[in-house]
C-alpha cells in the first residue's frame, strides 16, 4: 500500500510540474535572436531547403512542409478519406482502406520514416504506421501519393513502427498492446497467462518497394512502444523499447510503473534469417489485407493473406536479448555510428545510453541476470555506456546532428536538451512551447544527418496563437543548431497531431517529381485517350459514362436517359498533358466527395440518383479563365421511363 501511495504521489507531482510549466508567462519568451526572421524567410519564387514530412496523428494523414519557412505544401491522404481529392471515396482508391475488419476510413498515423540507401535517406519512399488498426503504408515520393497499405496481423496498437534498416531490407514494427495470439475469448484477468506481443519484420522489394511480412517474433506480453534499427556496427540488429514488464492489465499509470527498470529488446534479424533457413519458423493462420495502388491502371486492389511465419525465441537461442532500461522507456534511438543505443525513460531521472559493443561482449560472456520466457536478460552494468544526468523531466526521444551531439526532448519540463556523445555532458538546453513529444533533425536517425535544424513537435500551444475555441492547433518550432547554442527561429501550426517527422534536402526530391501521367501509359479499363472515345453505355441498371475533361469543357456535357435508381459511374479522364492543370468534378446529390483528377489520370465518381430532375455537374478546381463555363447536365427520368440513353 505504501508503494502504491508513493506512485500516486509521484504521478501527482508530475502533473503539478506540468501545470506549473504551462501556466502564464510571456508568449514570446524563448524567441530567437533578432535575425530569426531573415533565417526563415524564403523569397517569393524561391524554394525551401528541406521537405519535412509530419505525421497527422489522429487525422490519419501526412502533411508536407517546407523548411525553414514552415509553409504547408500538401496533405497526403493515407489512412483516412480525403474529400479534397476523392481518396478513399472513389472506386479507384476505396480498396486502399480495406482491412480484415472491413473498410476502415480512418487511422492514427504516428511515425513517418524515409527509405534509405546505405543508411542515408534516399527520397524514394516514405513509410508510416497506422496505430489503431495495425497497418504500414508506403508513399511514393515521385507523386506524393499513397501506393500501398499492408495490414499487420497478431498486433494491436502498431506504435513501434515503421522503422527501416540500412537498405530497407526490413521495415520493423511492434505491438504496443499485447493480446491473445491467436485471438480467443479469454478473461482479461488472465493477461499474464494468455497475452503475448509480436515484433514484425516486413520485407521490402528493393526495386518496386512492395512490402510483405517476412516473419514475426513471439515475445512476452509487455507493451512494445517504439523501435529503431541498428546501423554501421549494429547493422543486422533492431531495438524495441518495452514497458509494463509487470504485465499489468489495469490502471497502468500505477501498476505498470512499479519496476525500476523495463527493457529494450535487441533482435538479431540476421540470426532470424538463419533460423528461418533452418526451418525454425512456423506458418500459422492469420487473416490480413494487402492493398496496392497500380500507377498504370490508376486502380487499387486488395488481396487477402491467410498465414504468417512466426519464430518462437524458445526455438531460436540468440535471436533476442533484453537490456534492462529505466524507467518505462518510450523512445529508442541509435546514433550515427551504430554504437550507442539511447533510451528515453518517461519516469527516469537520467538518459541511459547502452553500448552495442559492450552488449555483444556481455552476450559472449553470458553476463545474464535472468530470463523471461527463455529470453536472456543482460546485466545493466554490462551493457551501459553511460548516463546523461539532469536531462529534464520526462525524456522521450533523441536525434543526432552528426557532429557528436545528441538532442533529447523532455515532455514534462518542455525543453530540448543537447548533450555530448561519449562524455554524456549536457551542454545546452532550450525551452519549447509546450509539452514537446518527438523532435526531428533532418536525417537525424540516419548515418549522415543534415544537422542544421531541430524541429520540436509540441502537443500544447495555449497562448502561442490566436485562440480558436476549445480545440487549439498543435505546433512545430524550428530551432537553429548550427552554432554552439540552440536558437529558436520559428513557430508554425501543424495539421492534426504531429507525433514524429522526417526531413530531407529538397534537391534530392525535386528531380524525382512526376509532373503528369502520360496518356499513352494510361491502362485504366475505363480510361480514354481522346474526345473521340467518349460515350455513355447502359448495362441493365448500371450506366457507364466515359467522359473527358479539358480546358474548359466536359465531353459529353449533356446526358439523358438516366433513370431513378440507376447506378451511374462517371469515368473521367483528364486529357491535359500540362503540369499543374488538374480538373475537378462534382454532381448535385452525389453522396460522396468531389474528384480531383491529375493530367492523364482517370477517376470514377459513382452516383445513384433518387429523384427525377435535371442535375448539373461542374469542374470544382479552377483551371482557366473560362472555368465557370466548365459544366454540364444529367437528366434523370422515372424508373420505368422509355427514354433512351443519349448524349452530345
Amino acid at each position: 500500500m505504501k508503494k502504491q501511495n508513493f506512485y500516486i504521489m509521484l504521478i501527482s507531482s508530475i502533473v503539478l510540474a506540468f501545470g506549473f510549466i504551462n501556466c502564464g508567462g510571456d508568449s514570446g519568451s524563448g524567441a530567437g535572436d533578432s535575425d530569426a526572421a531573415q533565417k526563415v524567410y524564403v523569397a517569393p519564387g524561391h524554394y525551401d531547403e528541406f521537405y519535412a514530412f509530419m505525421s497527422g496523428g489522429f487525422s490519419g494523414q501526412v502533411s508536407v512542409y517546407g523548411l525553414p519557412s514552415g509553409r504547408l505544401f500538401k496533405v497526403i491522404p493515407v489512412f483516412s478519406q480525403n474529400p479534397e481529392t476523392g481518396y478513399g471515396y472513389t472506386q479507384e482508391t476505396r480498396p486502399m482502406l480495406n482491412t480484415s475488419f472491413g473498410e476502415i476510413p480512418w487511422d492514427d498515423a504516428h511515425h513517418p520514416e524515409l527509405s534509405q540507401t546505405d543508411g542515408v535517406p534516399d527520397g524514394r519512399w516514405l513509410f508510416i504506421n497506422g496505430n489503431n488498426t495495425p497497418r504500414v503504408a508506403r508513399l511514393d515520393l515521385s507523386t506524393f501519393e499513397t501506393v500501398e497499405i499492408l495490414e499487420i496481423p497478431n498486433s494491436a496498437g502498431n506504435h513501434g513502427s515503421p522503422f527501416v534498416t540500412e537498405n530497407n531490407e526490413y521495415v520493423v514494427a511492434s505491438t504496443r498492446f499485447s493480446i491473445p495470439i491467436p485471438q480467443k475469448d479469454v478473461s482479461i484477468s488472465s493477461y499474464k497467462e494468455n497475452f503475448k506481443g509480436t515484433l514484425s519484420f516486413i520485407k521490402v522489394n528493393p526495386e518496386s518497394g512492395e512490402m510483405a511480412i517476412a516473419f514475426q517474433i513471439l515475445v512476452p506480453g509487455f507493451n512494445y512502444d517504439l523501435a529503431h534499427s541498428g546501423k554501421n556496427v549494429s547493422h543486422g540488429w533492431a531495438f524495441f523499447t518495452s514497458y509494463n514488464s509487470e504485465q499489468a492489465n489495469s490502471l497502468l499509470e500505477i501498476n505498470a510503473s512499479r519496476n525500476d527498470k523495463d527493457f529494450i529488446a535487441a533482435v538479431n534479424w540476421k540470426a532470424a534469417e538463419k533460423f528461418i533457413a533452418e526451418g525454425k519458423g512456423k506458418s500459422v493462420p492469420a487473416e490480413y489485407m494487402h492493398n496496392i495502388f497500380n500507377e498504370e491502371t490508376h486502380l487499387a486492389t486488395s488481396e487477402k493473406k491467410n498465414s504468417v511465419l512466426i519464430l518462437n525465441p524458445e526455438d531460436c537461442p540468440g535471436l533476442i536479448y533484453y537490456l534492462p532500461t529505466p524507467k518505462s522507456p518510450h523512445g529508442v534511438d541509435v546514433d550515427p555510428s551504430g554504437e550507442y543505443i539511447v533510451a528515453g525513460g518517461k519516469l527516469a531521472t537520467i538518459i541511459p545510453v547502452h553500448s552495442f559493443s559492450k552488449m555483444l561482449k556481455a552476450i559472449e560472456n553470458k553476463d545474464f541476470i535472468g530470463e523471461v520466457n527463455t529470453i536472456p536478460i543482460l546485466k545493466y552494468e554490462a551493457v551501459n555506456a553511460g548516463e546523461v544526468e539532469n536531462p529534464g523531466l520526462g525524456p522521450l526521444h533523441t536525434e543526432f546532428d552528426g557532429n557528436g551531439y545528441a538532442y533529447t526532448s523532455a515532455f514534462i519540463s518542455s525543453e530540448i536538451v543537447k548533450w555530448k556523445l561519449g562524455t554524456w555532458e549536457v551542454v545546452d538546453r532550450i525551452p519549447t512551447y509546450y509539452s514537446i513529444g518527438h523532435l526531428m533533425i533532418p536525417g537525424g536517425d540516419s548515418k549522415k544527418p543534415w544537422g542544421k535544424y531541430v524541429v520540436a513537435l509540441n502537443k500544447i500551444t495555449k497562448d502561442r496563437y490566436l485562440p480558436t475555441g476549445p480545440e487549439l492547433c498543435q505546433s512545430a518550432q524550428l530551432i537553429d543548431i548550427s552554432g554552439e547554442k540552440m536558437k529558436l527561429l520559428l513557430d508554425f501550426p501543424t495539421i492534426g497531431e504531429p507525433h514524429y517527422a522526417q526531413a530531407i534536402p529538397a534537391e534530392l526530391l525535386i528531380k524525382k517529381q512526376k509532373k503528369i501521367y502520360e496518356l499513352e501509359h494510361n491502362k485504366n479499363p475505363y480510361g480514354i485517350k481522346s474526345e473521340n472515345e467518349t460515350r455513355v453505355e447502359r448495362k441493365g441498371n448500371v450506366v457507364h459514362i466515359y467522359m473527358s475533361a479539358t480546358r474548359t469543357h466536359f465531353k459529353p456535357d449533356n446526358i439523358e436517359g438516366i433513370k431513378v435508381g440507376d447506378i451511374v459511374h462517371f469515368h473521367i479522364t483528364n486529357l491535359e498533358q500540362d503540369w499543374d492543370i488538374p480538373h475537378g468534378f462534382a454532381v448535385k446529390g452525389a453522396q460522396t466527395s468531389e474528384l480531383l483528377i491529375m493530367p492523364g489520370r482517370t477517376m470514377t465518381l459513382t452516383w445513384q440518383p433518387k429523384k427525377i430532375g435535371v442535375y448539373p455537374f461542374y469542374c470544382t478546381d479552377f483551371c482557366s479563365a473560362l472555368h465557370q463555363e466548365m459544366q454540364g447536365y444529367a437528366r434523370v427520368s422515372e424508373k420505368n421511363s422509355k427514354i433512351e440513353i443519349s448524349y452530345n
